[in-house]
């Protein structure tokens, strides 16, 4: 999930390795995927759930997650670095709106099957070693999550201090959720380094031991391998930052990311096409029949209004 147009498909197409023209994706779309990690042993299958529309469609994310597939699901955040001015509404929203379905079904596992609901919370938790300094200072999402800056190669052209600022602030925010961070593009590097992470979730694939923290290179984090201490304080005066009311280290990034990048409002609702009028889902028999329905509809409304109009109505 994550920005409209931010390269969702892209990247869950190089992962698959499929040669293949993305195409925009309608609501929640599904593919899955087959890898043999020894000779002579079944494959294994992941399934794969893109979910369009940024945060038009958030509501579906209930779908795929399941009480069923809670042990072994993972959740992958696209955010379009090349539009700074809409990466932490997207992010904030996509994420509470996840997490508030996790906890739901988490809160039902732990009054029929207690053991899993600890065992999953616990998981989260193993991603920080005890004896982290940040142990009790982060707040780890309730699922794996991989978040991902898409459009690198338009990013790097930013002011090399907005750059620092957006690199900094996601490295909280990943560190924070207990998540792991990659800058990708159109390159065929940096889509590998993509694909590590989430093949790791997958498939199981041993986790990326290397870490790139230099902002002025694409980022590579895996989960648990940052610390509050490297990333800094937010990117802002010490005199500013005594100004900012803010009740947690979240709300407080937030509002020093926001006042250098004022939030867009997302207008997802908006853009949204109809699919009806879409070309990539064209269907000459049900075309057919949906123009001689729409035909049929406008004669209904035409004549409902010539009735309505020659109805004599009793002023009384």
């Amino acid at each position: 999930m994550g920005n409209k147009h931010g390269g969702k498909t892209t990247i869950i197409l190089r992962c698959l390795e499929r040669e293949e023209i993305p195409k925009p994706t309608l609501a929640l779309e599904y593919t899955f995927g087959r890898r043999t990690r020894r000779q002579n042993t079944p494959k294994d299958i992941a399934h794969f759930w893109e979910l369009g529309g940024g945060t038009s469609l958030m509501e579906l994310i209930r779908i795929p997650i399941t009480i069923n597939n809670i042990r072994s699901f993972a959740v992958v955040l696209v955010l379009d670095l090349s539009k700074p001015n809409e990466l932490w509404n997207t992010m904030e929203q996509l994420l509470q709106v996840t997490r508030n379905h996790v906890n739901k079904i988490l809160t039902k596992l732990e009054k029929t099957n207690p053991e899993v609901a600890a065992e999953i919370k616990q998981r989260m938790r193993n991603n920080l070693q005890r004896d982290h300094p940040d142990y009790e200072l982060v707040d780890p999402f309730p699922i794996p999550l991989v978040i991902i800056g898409s459009k690198y190669d338009i990013f790097n052209d930013f002011d090399s201090e907005m750059r620092k600022i957006i690199s900094k602030t996601l490295r909280f925010v990943a560190h924070y959720y207990g998540a792991s961070l990659v800058f990708t593009s159109k390159s065929e590097a940096l889509l590998l380094k993509a694909r590590v992470l989430i093949n790791h979730l997958a498939f199981g694939y041993d986790r990326s031991k290397s870490v790139s923290v230099d902002h002025s290179k694409p980022l590579f984090i895996p989960a648990g391998l940052d610390s509050l201490s490297q990333i800094g304080p937010p990117p802002a005066s010490d005199s500013d930052i005594g100004k900012v009311r803010a009740n947690t280290p979240l709300e407080l990034w937030k509002k020093v990311f926001e006042k250098t990048f004022p939030p867009k409002s997302c207008h997802d609702l908006k853009d949204t096409k109809d699919p009806a009028q879409d070309l990539q889902y064209t269907e000459y028999e049900v075309d057919v029949m949906r123009a001689q329905k729409n035909q049929e509809l406008e004669q209904y409304k035409r004549n409902a209004s010539k009735s309505w109009k020659e109805m004599d109505f009793d002023p009384d």
